[in-house]
């Protein structure tokens, strides 16, 4: 077996063990502690009730009492927009995209797959409508939430790396591999051009420290699904089509419109080049629109919000953020910044500290380009960042630097191709030794994590900001360089393992117990 082989193997390996750990710890504190809160299992009727599937007396309640009582926290607002649609006010504050899979999964998935695919590519267990019978329809859509969520994770997870592996989960399906192997490519064999350093990240992805939100009905393993592939897309060169997957990211999390940001980097490096080698004078126009476009699903989300709870109302029945010039609900900058709340910015001081690091390090080490958003960096720097830079330049690298050894020193068999002329040796060189954590590729992610940084620390609420920044591939990426880098490898690696085990077991005790965690 050959080294990448046996990478994507190790990737799979983790991703599949990390999730059965979680589903074992969670029914081990269930079943050792009395949960905080009760109530999870009570479902009032819908208030529409042709939106209420009717369950007639369900064969095994255990199970479905057992499966109910796990839907806790925001999971409850989830399964039943599911169920009945967005009927309260406090429901519109969660996006539509897991409810509507939900759904799907657990209604009509198997009539669509028998009619698209002939036979269906996937196995017929992931459809669960036929359960209703045995367990109810609530726990039948909590069944679907916890299933739609770990096989996104594992595909997530498998973005990190390569797609190959989808061969093996999905055997004799030939053309599910062959989407998903186009989907789902090598992000951090892009960038980093080291696999080695590409594995460690996509363990400790597998094993992060938001993990328990990642297997439960939450919305985090969609996100870090559609945002990681539609960046391998984008950082392929592709012009279009990661738009749509980063404004899918965009219908999951509210955070998904920050993936604009990736494309706005790109339109202000084509306006600059536009300048001075008269490529394109519409690129900026063209940037532009595709932001827009990200931010569309979050946008008419809103404005479908707007419309169903302030429309047509006396200005004296309307709820106070309805009156604001722009009708969006939030904590507000700096208003979390009190005493009380010490106990929630030290639980996501390790999260944030990392985050810190990571920006800092890269800042130190690449000044010039940080400092000046990469439109200071010389010709050859430019060079290895063609692909987010130029839009539609070509990066070729041979298939066989995955099996370079990790020194720098060494010059890497590749080819790249700019503007149709390749590059002489010494430009190539210095494009080498240029690539990993610290290339100006890692800039447009830099920047957008210390976005995210700053608006979970000064604006949301900071306990959330271990979720909110766990899909940020740089996190991962500066950590798998740490925990190799000579003289401190061994002290990093423990630091971040033991940060990312106490807050699993943390995480699965209280979450699963219905108490407060991130």
């Amino acid at each position: 077996m050959s080294g990448i082989d046996h990478h994507i193997r190790a990737v799979r390996r983790c991703a599949i063990g990390s999730r059965i750990l979680l589903l074992t710890l969670t029914i081990l504190w269930r079943s050792m502690f009395s949960p905080y809160d009760t109530s999870a299992s009570i479902n009032p009727s819908c208030l529409s009730l042709s939106s209420e599937s009717p369950d007639s007396a369900i064969r095994f309640p255990w199970i479905a009492s057992a499966i109910e009582e796990s839907i806790v926290w925001d999971s409850v607002y989830f399964v039943r927009i599911a169920q009945c649609g967005y009927e309260y006010e406090q429901t519109y504050a969660f996006l539509p995209l897991l409810p509507i899979v939900i759904s799907f999964v657990s209604n009509t998935g198997s009539l669509l797959c028998s009619l698209i695919f002939n036979p269906p590519p996937l196995p017929h267990f992931i459809v669960f409508w036929p359960l209703v019978p045995l367990i109810g329809y609530r726990a039948v859509l909590g069944l679907s939430g916890y299933f739609i969520n770990n096989i996104a994770f594992l595909f997530a997870a498998l973005y990190f790396y390569s797609c190959f592996a989808f061969m093996v989960l999905f055997q004799g399906h030939l053309l599910i591999c062959e989407v998903l192997c186009a989907f789902l490519n090598r992000l951090s064999l892009v960038i980093l051009k080291d696999p080695k350093a590409s594995l460690r990240a996509s363990i400790l992805f597998c094993f992060n420290p938001a993990s328990i939100f990642y297997s439960s009905i939450y919305t985090e393993s969609l996100y870090a699904l559609f945002s990681i592939g539609g960046l391998y897309y984008l950082m392929s060169g592709a012009k279009n089509f990661p738009v749509l997957w980063l404004a899918i990211s965009g219908s999951a999390r509210s955070n998904g419109v920050l993936n604009a940001g990736y494309y706005g980097f790109k339109a202000l490096h084509q306006s600059y080049y536009a300048i001075y080698v008269k490529k394109r004078a519409c690129v900026l126009l063209a940037g532009t629109l595709r932001c827009i476009c990200i931010f569309i699903p979050f946008l008419s989300f809103q404005a479908y919000g707007y419309y169903n709870i302030c429309h047509g109302r006396n200005p004296d029945e309307m709820r106070p953020w309805c009156k604001k010039r722009v009708p969006l609900l939030g904590v507000g900058f700096l208003r979390y910044f009190q005493l009380k709340q010490l106990p929630n910015f030290l639980l996501a001081s390790p999260v944030l500290s990392l985050a810190f690091c990571a920006i800092y390090s890269y800042a130190k080490i690449e000044s010039d380009n940080f400092f000046s958003l990469g439109l200071g960096a010389t010709i050859t720097e430019k060079n290895s960042a063609s692909v987010l830079f130029n839009g539609g330049e070509e990066l070729i690298i041979d298939d066989h630097y995955t099996k370079i050894p990790e020194n720098k020193n060494l010059r890497r068999r590749q080819k790249i191709k700019i503007q149709g002329r390749s590059l002489s040796s010494a430009e190539t060189e210095v494009s080498v030794n240029k690539s990993g954590y610290y290339s100006v590729v890692m800039l447009p992610f830099i920047c957008h994590l210390g976005f995210m940084v700053a608006t979970a620390f000064f604006v949301m609420h900071v306990q959330v900001a271990t979720r909110f920044l766990s899909a940020s591939p740089p996190l991962y990426w500066y950590a798998s360089y740490v925990m190799a880098s000579p003289g401190r490898s061994r002290r990093w690696a423990y630091l971040i393992w033991g940060y990312a085990a106490s807050y699993i077991l943390l995480g699965s005790l209280l979450f699963s117990n219905f108490y407060p965690f991130t």
